[in-house]
């Protein structure tokens, strides 16, 4: 048993040095600027091959262009305009990143999570409502932590967990948030869900959301990978739409098909509705 007082030391090194490898590694020199033109070699850290540092110059740390609006002429009314190692390439290996937010009237920052940072989010102008969802909890519910932002407020969203920023108001709203990593990554989750390349199984989703097979699939026909041919206006709407089956009603799609001959009022309605 001589060894037995190193097992708690030994312990307690191994979970700090699980802890550290669990966000972007301190950097060893000053700086390792990022070198797109892999052809030319160098150090690889970090996904990135970087720059001989005699060669580094101040652009390699500059960006301009947040004091411009993002453009939120989309489906869901929101614009993310990212600052990361590929667009500061300077950024590489210093473990941070930065995102301008715009927002149109009731516009939605759709349900995501950034993989690899935590995220704090300052609110510029206009009224937000956030908020994040807890891991599955022992008693197998998921917590939410919501708040409503004012201009100056504060918000926190840990990493990995589930978030969403949607302006309640009349008018346009402006966030900035800052994130602890140069890459943070994202997973918009309807999108990673319904649009997914190839597709989830729709007897996987079925079984998941306990829906008609039928809502699925037309689920799966709104969401695209590039963002840029779905009809639907938010994530809301795809949620508040996928409900109407809990109405007493609303009749499952393969019922009222057959006894109409055509498609489902609910469907018809949205159709319409997103043209």
């Amino acid at each position: 048993m001589q060894g037995a007082p190193l097992l708690l030391p030994s312990v307690i090194l191994a979970l700090a040095c699980s802890f550290a490898a669990a966000s972007d590694p301190d950097p060893v020199q000053d700086f390792c600027v990022a070198l797109n033109d892999t052809k030319t070699g160098g150090l690889f850290v970090n996904g990135k091959f970087c720059k001989d540092p005699k060669l580094a110059d101040a652009g390699d740390f500059f960006f301009s262009g947040l004091d411009k609006p993002g453009n939120t002429s989309n489906p869901v009314g929101s614009k993310v305009t990212p600052v990361t190692v590929d667009q500061i390439l300077g950024l590489n290996t210093l473990g941070i990143s930065l995102a301008r937010i715009d927002f149109a009237p009731y516009g939605l920052n759709p349900a995501h999570t950034h993989p690899r940072a935590t995220e704090i989010l300052v609110v510029v102008e206009g009224t937000l409502e956030v908020g994040f969802v807890t891991s599955n909890q022992q008693d197998g519910s998921n917590k939410l932590f919501t708040k409503i932002l004012n201009k100056g407020d504060v918000f926190v969203f840990p990493v990995g967990l589930i978030q969403f920023q949607f302006n309640r108001g009349h008018y346009n709203a402006l966030a900035f948030a800052g994130l602890s990593s140069q890459n943070p990554g994202v997973i918009t989750i309807a999108n990673a869900v319904f649009g997914s390349d190839p597709h989830i199984n729709p007897d996987v989703l079925t079984k998941a959301f306990q829906v008609d097979k039928n809502i699925i699939d037309y689920l799966q026909k709104q969401f695209w990978s590039d963002n840029k041919s779905r009809r639907l206006r938010t994530y809301g709407e795809v949620l508040q739409r996928a409900q109407i089956l809990e109405n007493d009603d609303a009749m499952p799609m393969k019922a009222e098909s057959k006894e109409r001959g055509r498609s489902p009022s609910w469907k018809r309605t949205w159709d319409k509705n997103n043209k």
